[in-house]
Parts: C-alpha cells; structure tokens; sequence
C-alpha cells in the first residue's frame, strides 16, 4: 500500500524512482536489504556516517495484512508481484516464502522472540558483552510478552507433565525445559518489525529507498589489485535503472548484503562471486572464484499433529516452546480466525494456502495445490478448525544444500535445495518429536481440550485428509513407520539460512573473502539457526555489527 510513504515520522523513507544521483553524491555505507539485520545495521550506521538502505519491497506501514496477528497468514497467501511475502519451492518440493516488504521477515513471521544460546554466541565468536547490549537495544524498542493463549497454556502445562521440565517461566534465554517467550506483538494484536528500528537512526544521514531491486553490485577490478566493491546497480519501480556510489574516503565504507539466505548468495552471484564454471554457464563476468558461494544451505524442518478440540480455540501464533535435550524444539499454534476482513476459516501458520501441505507428500505439492485448497475450504466441515495444532522442529539442523543460479534475473528466486532429514540424526530427532507430542496428547491438558474421542476415526481420518491436516500417526512405536511420516508431512518453519558461511564466503568481520568494500550481514552467514526461533539473533547482529564497524572507524569515540 501507497499510505506507507505519506507518514511524516519517516521522512527519510522515499519511493526508489526519486533517487537523484548528483554528481559527486556519494555514500559512506550502502546497506542491500532492509530486512531484519539490514534495518538495526543502518540505524546504528546512521549516527556517524551517511547510509543508503535499498529495499526491494513497499512499506509495512499501513498494510492491515502485516499489523494485525489475525491477520498474519493472509500476507502469505498472497502470491501477486507486490506481496510482502514472494513464494519459492525448494527443490524438495516443500513450498517456503521470502520477505519482500521494509522489515523483512519480521513483517510476516509469528512474531516469536527468543535469543539464542550462551553456546552459540560462543561458537559464533561474537563479543558477549556487545552481544547483551545489542540484545535489549532491539528489545526495548519492539519486544513484548505476551498475552497467553489458552492453547498456548495448555502446550505449557502438557509439556511439564510429559517431562519437558523444568518451567522457566517467562524468559528470552534459551535455557532447557518449557518457557514462554516474547513476542513483537503487543497487547493489542498490533505488530512492531525491524522497520521500527530505523526511528532509532540519525534521520539526517539516512537514506531509505523502497521498491528499489539490486540489480548487481559494481566492482572496481584494476589489474593487479583486489576487487573492490565501489557501487550497486538498482531498479527503481518503474523499471529504470540507478548506480548508487559508495564515497571514496579514507577508512572506506562499505556495500552491506542484508538480502537473506536466498538473496545474499543470489546477488554475490550475479555480481560474479561464486563458482567459476556456474558463472561461465550463465555468461556472468567472473570477478571472482569461490566455489562455496550458495553452498550449506539449511531448513529446520517441522513436523506438525492436530488435535480436535471439543469447542473452537483462540487463534495463536507461537508463544510457549519446550526445548529438549535431544535438540527437538516442541511449541503449539491455533487458527480459526473470526476477524470480519480476514479469511474465515483458517488453520494458521498451518494454512493450507500458504503452501503448508503437509498432508501431502513434498514430491507432489504445487503453488496450484494450495490455491484450490483455499477454494475449496468452504466444504469442509466446521470441526476441521476446531483445534490447535503442536509442532516439533529440529536444531541445527544437520542436513544441508545449496542454492543456484537459474537465470540471471534477480527477481526470479534461484534453484534452491535444503536435503530435509538427509543426515540421519534430524530424521532421529523428528522421531522423538513426534513421539514426545504423542505423550503431550495423552496428558490431562491436553486431553481435557481434546474432541478426538467425538468422533469416529474414519470421519476423523476423511477430515484429516480433505483439511490438510496430520493427525498423531497410528504405529509410533514402529520407528520405520515414523520416520516416513516425518518425510511425508516435512513442511517449514521459514527458518532457512546458510548460502555465504564465516571461513567459507566471508571471515570473522562478515567481510567477504577476496574482495575489498563487501560484506555479508544476515542469517545467510549462520550454520545453524539461532535459538528456537531466528529473528532475536538476525536483529542483534545487526545492531551489533553496526557498533562494531563503528568502534573499528572511530573508537571509543563511536558510542551511539
């Protein structure tokens, strides 16, 4: 929506056609993405230096779709070329989505914050005590508890008799046992994203352009020197083609790749780093030779049960979350919305029409599969959204792809592979999931929401099958038999990261390996998913990172 732009608390905030490029003009950072990471980076950069963050998607202000909880999975139904949200298929066949809206994902997640481990942040190098000051800087801007859902409360108490103990209560930390985390939801439903975190930034020195589309970044390559990374070529929305130049000066800025897992490694290959042979195919100038640019690509996969319920549940994203020593993650979501602008009937971000076809098996799924669904809901049966749904997902996780080019047309996703439960221990891990949610059902919560002894199993079995949805499998104790179901109803959680790893693409400062002027800041750097849920760590290591760039120009003179 238009209505975005007109707000005068954002007046950095401009359409990309009205990029003027006078001569001399030029920027200290140039930030590609105004994502999760990208939007904390350039406001911290802000404060010292000049900034241009160019967003290919619209504004999130405005857009009931992105504000309203109840409203969250119609963002990712829809599949038009202006959606914040931009559909892909891995090559597994499992449907994912990536963000394409100021604020990234956190404009179309389900608003679950939680950071991630002591351990993590150790492996990763990281500072820990920038780490727990860049942590609430995000915190205390956009983060919330929540209100806790019946559902949600009944995840909580039926994890703690099934022995996902202790209770840690309300808590950011990723710490064993059953806890609720925060949200950036507030009280009212009403969500808070990473484009917030611009109003942080010094509005003087910030440039904001939407609908801007990078098109490919421009290198300085005299022989005999490293190149170096001096401009990117970007689209504004009308189709016309821009340079934004970063500014000469000594120290040098830099060009920042805040696209995401899929974009990152997408635009450093259409930019000319990666694998030399891939480029050659495509026609693509080699700048330079890295044969791990787009390589340990990973998807948490998720696996998800629904449990009939004898009244209709409140809807809910996620709030609680049982973390297992096995490295399974348990948490719960309901659907079934009633809000007079939304989609009637809904199962959340379970939706069926936003590709999450779960009880169809990955080979066969199709964009087209999940359009008719959405058709025919209308038939299906009231007590098909009487319920909640528990989802297991995996740390990590093990498995791992890689991302290529298709073609050479940056809005085109690229060919992407994730190989879900290819190492044995995800797919072991699933099996304890899935057996650890049959023991959840069986508790006394659980069991006093539950409808399943209403009905007979083969109305059950029938609904289950036209609803797209995955009832506690029969034999769980036949470990075969689980392990294809896991295959079978494998869907994702948008958790995917990987693409440009520290060591491999870029080194311990996200520098990237080879060139002067480039960095990668995002969860395409990540080998694992942070925490449970992603979005805490995306966000901190973008304000972390932008202070760190700071202290290394500046020192100690670079506190903001």
């Amino acid at each position: 929506s238009g209505r975005g732009f007109t707000k005068p608390r954002y007046p950095y905030i401009k359409k990309a056609s009205g990029f003027s490029s006078a001569p001399g003009e030029a920027y200290d950072y140039i930030i590609v993405g105004g994502g999760t990471a990208g939007c904390p980076l350039a406001a911290t950069l802000s404060h010292k230096f000049k900034v241009l963050l160019l967003e290919r998607g619209g504004s999130p202000y405005g857009n009931r779709n992105i504000s309203r909880l109840q409203n969250f999975h119609i963002s990712l139904a829809d599949t038009s070329p202006s959606s914040p949200a931009q559909a892909f298929i891995s090559t597994d066949g499992v449907i994912n989505s990536r963000a394409r809206v100021l604020g990234g994902g956190t404009c179309i997640n389900a608003g679950f914050y939680t950071r991630a481990s002591p351990s993590y942040v150790n492996a990763a190098g990281w500072d820990g005590q920038l780490v727990n000051e860049s942590y609430p800087w995000v915190e205390k801007r956009i983060v919330y508890w929540p209100n806790v859902a019946p559902w949600q409360a009944a995840l909580r108490d039926g994890l703690l008799e099934a022995g996902v103990s202790p209770f840690n209560g309300y808590t950011f930390d990723h710490i064993y046992g059953t806890k609720v985390g925060g949200t950036i939801f507030d009280r009212r439903g009403f969500r808070h994203t990473a484009a917030d975190l611009l109003a942080a930034g010094n509005p003087n020195n910030l440039r904001v352009l939407l609908r801007a589309s990078v098109q490919k970044i421009v290198f300085d390559t005299q022989a005999g020197r490293r190149p170096k990374a001096v401009a990117v070529q970007f689209k504004d929305e009308n189709g016309r083609q821009h340079q934004a130049v970063l500014a000469d000066g000594e120290g040098g800025g830099d060009v920042i790749l805040s696209a995401g897992a899929i974009g990152s490694p997408q635009l450093l290959l259409l930019s000319g780093i990666g694998p030399k042979h891939d480029l050659e195919k495509m026609r693509i100038p080699v700048v330079l030779h890295n044969q791990h640019v787009g390589k340990g690509m990973s998807d948490n996969p998720m696996n998800s049960i629904f449990i009939p319920t004898k009244k209709p549940v409140r809807q809910s994203l996620i709030q609680t979350v049982g973390i297992t020593k096995m490295g399974t993650f348990i948490e719960a979501s309901s659907g079934f919305s009633q809000s007079s602008d939304s989609i009637q009937c809904h199962h959340g971000i379970m939706s069926a029409e936003i590709g999450q076809l779960s009880a169809i098996p990955p080979a066969q799924r199709s964009l087209e599969a999940a359009q008719k669904y959405a058709r025919n809901k209308q038939n299906l049966p009231r007590e098909a959204f009487r319920g909640g749904f528990i989802l297991e997902k995996i740390d990590g996780p093990l498995s791992t792809g890689e991302l290529s080019l298709l073609d050479t047309d940056v809005d085109c996703s690229p060919s992407v592979t994730f190989n879900y439960f290819s190492h044995p221990y995800d797919l072991k891990r699933c099996v304890y999931g899935i057996r650890t949610i049959e023991k959840i059902v069986r508790t006394k919560h659980i069991a006093k929401l539950s409808g399943v002894d209403e009905y007979p199993m083969e109305v059950l079995l029938n609904m289950s099958v036209k609803a797209n949805l995955n009832l506690v499998p029969k034999h769980t104790n036949d470990t075969a038999s689980i392990q294809q179901f896991c295959r079978d109803t494998v869907i994702t959680i948008w958790h995917y990261h990987g693409g440009c790893h520290v060591g491999k693409v870029v080194d311990h400062d996200y520098r990237v390996m080879g060139v002067a002027g480039l960095r990668v800041i995002d969860g395409s750097t990540f080998v694992n998913s942070p925490g449970t849920n992603p979005q805490a760590t995306v966000m901190m290591m973008g304000r972390y990172m932008g202070v760190k760039i700071l202290r290394e120009r500046l020192g100690r003179a670079a506190e903001v």
